[in-house]
């Protein structure tokens, strides 16, 4: 019998898919779920990507990301108040990295936000924070003459980051299919401009999360492929490889990223993880302003190198000379460029200074550490 008291078990979601999945599976990707995606982890070897990112560069599938459009004459204030940063002064053309406060001062998403025009903004959330981002961005717009659209699921981002990035896609210039409104060459950083690929609308972005120069290339789902293919035709010569999620993580751990879900979280304040610039506090007023700096004591984000090979991960405890637990590592790796482990990881801030030493608790052995400035590696 059945005891009808138990209540049924709730039904899994189906999985994701990217409009570029036969594009990895074709290219004999390993695939893992992401927020409810299967994405591609790796095609050849975690360090084979990464390497290939800071040689040369690698091709990286972020349509998981969420597209929210942000349109109305009072598109800039509204940003103004939901965000706690300052978004209504950046130039047309501009990219900003900002944060979407909860209420009560934690962190619900961290974002990059593109001006396409005065009143035209593009707000990129993470893809486990979609449904929160949205859903709190539509219901801080009341009052507001402004529209707040989702465009995620017709929209796919492409990221091409490493050096090799600009002469690649200057070779698809070349070839008459990538018509940039303006030389790539003149985009600087955290800047965007409009342009086509095969006729096709897209936005190209001198942005990305690895720590070296690259784009990210918005355009619809169907011309994701093509797209996709044209690149690393033209990179192969270059060296181009296409890359997963797991180098990915390790590239933006060296450059100091952090990572919503380990570093960041609504339980964090923005000064705790070094972010306290992104937090505008002359504005009078702001979505999560009030609660928005830490309590007095509360730990803070510092970078870790550890002696030996064993790398920390998220969850470990950091301790001090005495064996105390003074912190816990947020997330860790042995660093493919540095050829040593790196970490993230709050602690006391009494031991936030760097040179402190301290140590890591790595199951149960004592790994010495030394607390670093972020980022660890920083492109030349």
């Amino acid at each position: 019998m059945t005891d009808s008291t138990v209540p049924p078990a709730p039904e899994a979601e189906e999985p994701r898919y990217s409009p570029l999945h036969d594009v990895h599976v074709e290219a004999g990707a390993s695939f893992t779920d992401f927020a409810g995606w299967q994405m591609p982890v790796r095609y050849s070897s975690d360090l084979q990507e990464h390497h290939a990112v800071r040689q040369a560069a690698g091709l990286f599938d972020l349509s998981h990301m969420a597209e929210i459009a942000v349109v109305g004459p009072d598109a800039g204030v509204f940003l103004d108040q939901a965000l706690a940063g300052t978004l209504s002064t950046i130039a047309v053309g501009r990219a900003k990295y900002s944060l979407l406060l909860a209420d009560q001062g934690g962190i619900l998403d961290d974002l990059v936000v593109y001006r396409l025009d005065d009143h035209d903004f593009l707000v990129v959330a993470n893809a486990g924070n979609r449904q929160v981002a949205f859903d709190t961005l539509a219901t801080r717009a009341h009052g507001f003459d402004v529209t707040v659209d989702d465009e995620s699921d017709d929209t796919a981002l492409i990221a091409l980051q490493g050096p090799e990035a600009e002469g690649v896609l200057d070779e698809l210039t070349t070839q008459d299919r990538l018509a940039p409104d303006a030389p790539l060459s003149t985009l600087r950083y955290y800047r965007v401009l409009r342009g086509t690929f095969d006729d096709v609308p897209v936005l190209i972005a001198r942005t990305g999360y690895t720590g070296e120069d690259g784009f990210e290339l918005y355009l619809d789902t169907e011309t994701a492929p093509t797209l996709w293919r044209a690149i690393a035709e033209a990179g192969a010569p270059r060296g181009v490889v296409p890359a997963g999620l797991a180098s990915r993580d390790t590239l933006r751990l060296e450059a100091g990223m952090p990572l919503y879900g380990h570093e960041l979280g609504v339980e964090t304040r923005a000064a705790q993880a070094g972010l306290g610039r992104v937090v505008d506090l002359t504005k009078e007023s702001f979505a999560g302003r009030e609660n928005a700096l830490p309590e007095e004591g509360a730990r803070v984000l510092v970078g870790l190198t550890l002696d030996g090979r064993r790398a920390a991960r998220a969850g470990y405890a950091v301790v001090d000379p005495a064996g105390a637990v003074v912190g816990e590592v947020t997330s860790g790796a042995l660093s493919p460029t540095l050829g040593h482990p790196v970490a993230m990881a709050y602690v006391d801030p009494a031991l936030a200074a760097v040179g402190t030493g301290l140590g890591v608790d790595v199951r149960g052995t004592t790994i010495p550490a030394t607390v670093v400035a972020l980022p660890f590696y920083k492109r030349s």
